[in-house]
């Protein structure tokens, strides 16, 4: 069974920066090509109201699907009403108390935020390597995803656990923005921006510039700043306010 110690979640999340930070990388060495995300424009026939980002997600879960990621607590999909797994799924036993991962969703803010990074991110301009930029989107997209929702439902869990009448009384009242004044900690946040910035900059000392596009570390810190870590919140407070009974 997953453990619940505090220690080890931030351990775990933080282990997920690496990741997010070369993901950005990865999207960063193509342009913004912007046209990838325009309804009617992704070269797939009869295709009108989805952009070539939103089908290369769309057929990336549906395979995802079958194999039995969204199984995953933290593993929450982009896309509705995906086909069950083809394969039996057997997971370790989790420490957490509600009936629908889903109810813990926040990907719609999540691609909304992500959209509105690649300007800052990204070259300007067009360089028509549509298939690659949005492949690279796909994996960010998840990779931020999971970082948010892990965070959300084993920080909520956490959290509860911490002092379980004083969460239940503020989860009865309804009061969201005294859960939200509870699981805030200003100073672990300001660590975790700081320790972006250096990682970002970090990974990309000793690259080729050449050949190479480097993202502003300031960019990533404050896309964990403004998006991940609220987002993050956001879901934790949505655990508790669906979180069973005990």
């Amino acid at each position: 069974m997953q453990q619940l110690d505090l220690q080890i979640i931030a351990a775990k999340l933080e282990s997920y920066e690496e990741t997010i930070i070369s993901r950005l990388i990865d999207r960063a060495q193509f342009h913004a090509d912007l046209r990838c995300y325009e309804p009617g424009h992704s070269g797939f026939s009869g295709e009108t109201n989805r952009s070539l980002f939103d089908l290369r997600l769309h057929y990336q879960e549906k395979t995802d699907s079958l194999f039995g990621r969204f199984c995953v607590p933290e593993e929450r999909p982009f896309t509705r009403g995906l086909e069950p797994p083809k394969r039996k799924v057997i997971l370790p036993k989790v420490s957490l108390n509600i009936d629908d991962y889903n109810k813990v969703s926040v990907t719609d803010s999540v691609l909304e935020s992500y959209l509105k990074l690649i300007p800052k991110l990204c070259p300007e301009g067009d360089d028509l390597q549509y298939g690659s930029c949005v492949e690279k989107d796909v994996y960010a997209v998840q990779a931020i995803a999971r970082r948010i929702h892990y965070g959300a439902l084993y920080v909520g869990e956490s959290k509860y656990r911490s002092n379980p009448d004083l969460y239940s009384s503020l989860i009865n009242k309804c009061d969201t923005e005294a859960i939200i004044e509870l699981i805030t900690r200003k100073d672990v946040e300001d660590q975790i921006i700081e320790r972006i910035r250096i990682k970002t900059g970090k990974t990309q000392e000793t690259v080729n510039r050449l050949i190479r596009n480097t993202i502003d570390p300031d960019t990533v810190a404050e896309f964990y700043l403004n998006v991940i870590i609220p987002l993050t919140k956001k879901g934790e407070v949505l655990y508790l306010m669906n979180r069973g009974k005990n």
